[in-house]
């Protein structure tokens, strides 16, 4: 089988990496010769410098993807632009595609699932989601006898890094956002991981793998980390809990709901603990229950283990006489259906709030008394005592589980009360039992 390469960056690297240095493990798998045949790389001198000089290098990949030497192609320049034309072209040509490129599946992944289908060939996405975290397969074939309740998952390792390091050594978002940067784990432009954009596009495939529903991103309700205070990681541990960017998705017999946003995890929960920049997915199925998936979300041979393992899979399934293909989304087709989706105000969760109030007499009587006219129990209360420097002290606490749209009409009247002093900062908290 022979595979061409198109982007020789990271990924790419890794992946010719693995396919060379493994190359007889794979044949042991497989038994087939995979190799790779050609690379696409507007970059040719530093092409030259990774590969083989035996290995054919050009600068455009239309000529990889018309080539009629080449079996399966390889996605890795990311973007949603002229990835998309090559993926797509490649898959009219009869060509298998693996690609790790999350934002393609997420956009166009309708589309180009539904190209491969009547070309008889795989869009392979293994490494689109979590890294080196084989979840797809996990969802798709591991968890197949399930009807998956619910996910849950750390898959953005820059935010997790700076979630970290806010709360080990008390840095502020951007001092951590700065040494993740320094140190590689953020991009100089962190805008898609610090917004929570990069994980709703991951949650959006395993939403539709999980649930059996059309690949929707627009359905995904999205809340980044760039406004997360380090007062509030230091008042969420003083509560048992630690927060993190969680990824989630839901669903019942008529509705899903699919969202991102700074999460409250009781710190007993095992993906509470996960640091740095790794990765951790946790997913309850009806009859096996809570499953956890963790190791590198990123970093080039993670990624690229992901990667070849798909075309390993290929590999496999081009042996079989009928060529029957897992479908792309684990559901048959013609049985992908679409459910109600949930807004944000309509999804029920228990909130952590933070109030800056003025330290007056009855003011607590009146917090309480706003929650209870809502028919809301507060769990947990501490207010903070005042300090030489700060007269206007934090009052943090935990809700019952309620309707979003209904704490927010709580915040509403909290804020409108002549002691607020500033916006009520609203956390959402997932159990995740």
């Amino acid at each position: 089988m022979n595979v061409g390469l198109i982007g020789i960056g990271t990924v790419g690297g890794g992946t010719y990496k693995v396919l060379t240095e493994n190359f007889q493990e794979i044949l042991h798998k497989t038994g087939i010769e995979i190799k790779v045949a050609m690379v696409a790389d507007k970059d040719i001198d530093l092409a030259e410098k990774i590969v083989s000089s035996a290995i054919p290098i050009v600068g455009d990949a239309f000529e990889l993807v018309e080539s009629k030497e080449i079996d399966l192609v390889v996605e890795l320049i990311g973007g949603t632009g002229i990835a998309k034309d090559l993926v797509k072209q490649a898959l009219l040509n009869g060509k298998h595609v693996v690609t790790a490129n999350k934002a393609l599946i997420a956009m166009h992944g309708e589309e180009l699932f539904a190209v491969a289908e009547d070309n008889n060939v795989q869009l392979a996405y293994e490494a689109a989601v979590a890294g080196g975290i084989p979840i797809i397969k996990a969802l798709r074939e591991g968890l197949a006898a399930n009807k998956i309740e619910w996910i849950a998952g750390i898959v953005n390792g820059t935010t997790n890094y700076i979630l970290t390091e806010m709360k080990e050594n008390n840095l502020s978002f951007d001092v951590a956002l700065k040494q993740a940067q320094e140190l590689g784990f953020a991009e100089a432009d962190p805008t898609f991981d610090i917004e929570g954009v990069d994980a709703a596009h991951k949650i959006t495939i395993m939403a539709s793998i999980a649930f059996g529903i059309p690949i929707n991103f627009d359905a995904v309700f999205v809340e980044g980390i760039s406004n997360l205070n380090q007062k509030d990681i230091t008042y969420a541990e003083e509560l048992g809990y630690r927060i993190k960017l969680l990824a989630i998705a839901k669903s019942d017999q008529e509705s899903v709901e699919i969202r991102v946003h700074p999460t409250l995890i009781p710190e007993a929960r095992l993906v509470a603990n996960v640091s740095g920049p790794m990765n951790a997915v946790l997913v309850k199925g009806n009859m096996v229950g809570p499953t956890l998936y963790y190791g590198a979300g990123a970093g080039a041979e993670p990624t690229a283990s992901a990667v070849v393992a798909d075309i390993i899979d290929i590999a496999r399934q081009s042996q079989l006489s009928t060529k029957k293909l897992i479908p792309s989304l684990g559901f048959m087709p013609n049985k992908i259906k679409q459910k109600k989706l949930l807004a944000i105000e309509d999804v029920w969760s228990e909130f952590y709030l933070r109030l800056t109030m003025a330290n007056k007499a009855g003011l607590l009587a009146k917090i309480t008394n706003i929650f209870a006219s809502h028919d809301i129990s507060i769990d947990a209360m501490i207010h903070k005592e005042v300090q030489e420097t700060n007269q206007d002290p934090d009052i943090f606490l935990v809700t019952s589980k309620v309707q979003e749209s209904q704490i927010n009409q709580v915040i509403k009247a909290i804020e409108s009360l002549p002691e607020n002093k500033d916006k009520i900062i609203k956390l959402r908290i997932e159990e995740l039992k």
